[in-house]
């Protein structure tokens, strides 16, 4: 029997309540939700948990959250408000909140929360203001230290309608990494990889972001394919380089967290897309609305400085994320990007 098929065995049929059989998400976002759909609709119990009354209700009344209607919530998916029931009834947590919410999440759900659960988070972003990975940011508000990541190239949509994604799971800690695949792991809608390098997969899915709106504006200013796909290669060079400098291991970068997220966040369905577009416009303004992305071209380029590790890429990108570069120039600073390649 394949892993895949041993996996897959533990559906059915699934105890409702069984704890140590059932998955918590912490948000009802649209990745909160795609990733709840999916659970749900291949039998595995899930507890979706939201501060939102109204978006619990509406789950529960029509079966579908309001901030991704596509995604179908079928049972045994559970929607509550109650962060007590959430710790009661899942050991396994997938953290699905934005970046700037981690922190207050962490706190709230931490105190209801023990030193047996498993939590990890699903956010490819960077702390805002402290440029703490999120990992970091979690071990300042649970009281477990089983922690981990998951990343990879899943759009939220794309889980909703049911398409085929694989996503890697990261964590310093076996069990964290088996309990992930255990219990996320339902092929083939979502294949789930074990990884035990969680600062490479963290940087990598967060750089992921920012690379995403650099690489929205360079298709806005068409500047071609060769040109974009050495974008591509040198963007990947510099966040590993980062990523060695921080701890992280240089071939995650390649992975599904780095070069499997960007390559299905540059697509007309990603927010970060969307807004590197944009900024190609003629007249375009500083960005007043930051998206994950443009959070995390801020905070791993201030980390970039203290680690002296020289980012070109991510650099000119925050340059005319502020105004300070022109869209026009920033074609000259793609075409600067390839006359460095190596």
């Amino acid at each position: 029997m394949t892993d895949d098929e041993r996996t897959s065995s533990h559906l059915a049929p699934a105890r409702n309540g069984a704890r140590r059989d059932t998955v918590g998400i912490v948000g009802a976002g649209s990745f909160g939700a795609a990733l709840g759909s999916v659970l749900a609709r291949a039998g595995r119990p899930v507890i979706l948990w939201s501060r939102d009354l109204a978006v619990v209700e509406a789950i529960r009344t029509t079966r579908r959250c309001p901030r991704l209607p596509a995604a179908e919530l079928p049972e045994p998916l559970e929607a509550t408000s109650d962060p007590r029931r959430l710790a009661s009834g899942a050991r396994l947590l997938i953290l699905a909140v934005s970046s700037t919410d981690v922190r207050d999440r962490a706190r709230q759900i931490g105190d209801v929360l023990d030193g047996s659960h498993i939590v990890v988070h699903a956010i490819g972003a960077l702390a805002a203001q402290s440029g703490e990975r999120v990992s970091q940011v979690m071990e300042q508000g649970l009281p477990t230290l089983k922690l981990g990541a998951i990343a990879g190239p899943a759009l939220p949509a794309d889980l909703a309608d049911g398409k085929y994604a694989s996503i890697a799971i990261a964590s310093a800690f076996d069990e964290v990494v088996r309990e992930g695949r255990r219990l996320l792991n339902v092929p083939p809608a979502l294949r789930v990889y074990g990884s035990r390098d969680l600062a490479g997969v963290e940087l990598a899915s967060a750089l992921s972001g920012a690379y995403t709106v650099a690489l929205g504006l360079s298709d806005a200013l068409d500047v071609g394919a060769g040109i974009r796909a050495v974008l591509i290669t040198r963007a990947l060079a510099e966040a590993s380089r980062l990523g060695v400098a921080l701890g992280a291991e240089a071939r995650t970068f390649t992975g599904l967290a780095g070069l499997g997220n960007l390559l299905v966040r540059a697509t007309e369905r990603s927010a970060d897309y969307q807004l590197g577009r944009r900024l190609a416009a003629p007249g375009a303004v500083p960005v007043s609305a930051p998206t994950e992305g443009v959070r995390a071209a801020f905070a791993g380029l201030a980390l970039a400085k203290t680690q002296r590790v020289r980012m070109p890429v991510l650099q000119g990108l925050v340059a005319v994320l502020t105004g300070q570069l022109a869209p026009e120039a920033a074609a000259h600073m793609i075409g600067d990007t390839v006359a460095e390649f190596e």
